[in-house]
């Protein structure tokens, strides 16, 4: 049965939205202003209680002392003012401007670079678990964030607190300001966080740097920096309307993040997409590393909380890694990632012997990568995945029925109204005996009707449910996938976005 505290639904309404309006009313008083968002979310964290099991320390919650959680909100609410993540003007000019004005802080470390369409955020932790594996000092960058803002820039494998966070944006804040006023654009809300991490590494300072790209490669902010090794995950169709049609073109600008002299190491790419980043390679004379050649996955068998592996790397075969992360994309992940340190260190160039293999063993081992895959409740399981485009959908699916031994799985889906929801939507037919459709707080989310309409296209009406409040979706999939019974097997799949998982994260106890 649920565990979910019995109460009536007309009831429920009432309590969540009065939760909701005074959580406005209180922030707006403390900080000047508010996220209306932020606060349906923590709401529907205190009115909607599952057993989701203790606290994940790599997703922050909100500061417990009042004045820093103050403090912080108003940095978000002015970080909110510009620019967001969605609305760019595709240059590095203006980053370029304040890491000038800074020293250029991403000078000081070395750093690996990450792009590709799926996979980064993933393969950005395992390379930084290796690094420190290795007792390198790591920072790592990376977006979207799950649930907190400050989980975007980490120092040895934690976000930074919120006191570093609030800190590290008053150090720069007076540059910002005066490159602002210099160029034609504002900095955008990206490009200041992007600074931001560039600074905390530096004054850290750490070894290493793992910066996950925004968007593209040529033109994301990120791109001030020259990474050692350039890792591309697999690049298929997303942001097409600024990325290019094909994903040759889009492998076009992530190519732009390959510099001079630097070792890149390939993911299972398309044809097309592959050539055009070999292309840039031999251009910039860039040694290249390529999954299914030079590295790969070996062997992996399904194991209790995820998989053991035997991977290929530079330097040798690695057996016996155990990663507690479910599905072969994320085997694939960790090729990806072993690859990358040993680039870094200069296995199979300047070192022919491989890595430590129990270090290596250790680091994987403790890898974690919240909103993928993520299992937040039991009886029945809930599982969050931040799967928002048709590719990523496709290797959740397939990770989900290899995974999972579920009768019955009922999804919930939000999604951004940019996205390809009829293909992400396609992608979970055959694994969805019932779709809730939902939508997240953002403002870019699709509205629930219109993706409904889409819905019952794809899985037909008798299989689709409208709940446009997440909590009552959340009942609903819950109440859904208990109807056969409480030791039938049923489970619930939240995904579509990865705000409509970190919501729900929230809404089950998980943050």
């Amino acid at each position: 049965m649920s565990d979910l505290p019995p109460r009536d639904p007309h009831e429920s309404f009432d309590d969540f939205d009065e939760i909701v309006g005074a959580a406005q009313t209180s922030a707006a008083d403390a900080a000047g202003s508010r996220d209306p968002d932020l606060a349906v979310i923590e709401a529907g964290s205190r009115t909607l209680r599952t057993q989701g099991g203790p606290q994940q320390a790599d997703v922050p919650a909100r500061p417990e002392d009042p004045e820093v959680d103050k403090a912080l909100r108003e940095v978000e609410a002015e970080l909110a003012t510009r620019w967001g993540e969605t609305k760019l003007e595709p240059s590095v000019t203006r980053i370029a401007a304040l890491m000038d004005v800074l020293g250029e802080p991403q000078r000081s470390y070395p750093s690996i670079h990450i792009t590709g369409t799926n996979g980064k955020t993933s393969t950005a932790r395992m390379i930084e678990a290796l690094l420190g594996a290795f007792d390198l000092r790591t920072g790592r960058y990376t977006s979207p964030h799950v649930q907190s803002i400050t989980e975007r820039i980490s120092l040895d494998g934690a976000p930074i607190s919120a006191e570093r966070f609030i800190e590290t944006y008053q150090d720069i804040k007076p540059y910002v300001e005066m490159v602002d006023g210099q160029q034609e654009y504002r900095l955008s809300f990206f490009e200041v966080l992007t600074a931001m991490a560039y600074a905390a590494f530096a004054d850290a300072p750490v070894d290493v740097a793992v910066v996950e790209v925004g968007m593209g490669g040529s033109w994301d902010a990120t791109n001030v920096i020259d990474g050692d090794v350039a890792v591309v995950t697999p690049i298929d169709l997303d942001h097409t309307d600024r990325l290019g049609e094909t994903t040759a073109a889009i492998a076009v600008e992530k190519a732009g993040i390959i510099k001079q002299d630097a070792t890149v190491i390939l993911a299972q790419q398309p044809v097309d997409a592959a050539q055009v980043l070999l292309k840039k390679a031999v251009e910039v004379d860039a040694t290249v590393a390529r999954e299914g050649l030079e590295f790969g996955v070996v062997a992996r068998q399904i194991a209790v909380g995820g998989q053991l592996l035997t991977l290929r790397g530079l330097g040798g075969e690695y057996d016996q890694v155990y990663l507690p992360l479910h599905g072969p994309y994320q085997a694939h992940n960790a090729a990806v990632a072993l690859a990358a340190v040993e680039a870094f260190f200069g296995v199979g160039s300047q070192r022919p012997e491989p890595l430590d293999i129990d270090t290596v063993r250790k680091a994987f081992a403790a890898v974690s990568s919240p909103g993928r895959l993520e299992v937040v409740r039991r009886s029945p399981t809930v599982v969050l995945d931040a799967a928002h485009n048709p590719a990523g959908a496709r290797a959740t699916a397939e990770a989900v029925g290899e995974a999972f031994d579920f009768s019955r799985l009922i999804g919930v889906v939000g999604a951004s109204g940019d996205k390809n929801v009829r293909g992400l939507l396609e992608a979970f037919e055959p694994v969805f005996a019932e779709v809730v459709i939902t939508q997240n707080s953002s403002h870019r989310a699709m509205d629930a009707d219109e993706l409904a309409a889409v819905a019952v296209e794809v899985f037909g009406e008798d299989r689709v449910q409208v709940e446009p409040r997440l909590p009552d979706a959340l009942e609903a999939a819950i109440t859904l996938a208990e109807e056969e019974g409480e030791f039938a097997g049923g489970g619930v799949l939240v995904t579509g976005s990865v705000i409509t998982v970190g919501e729900a994260r929230l809404l089950l106890g998980r943050g």
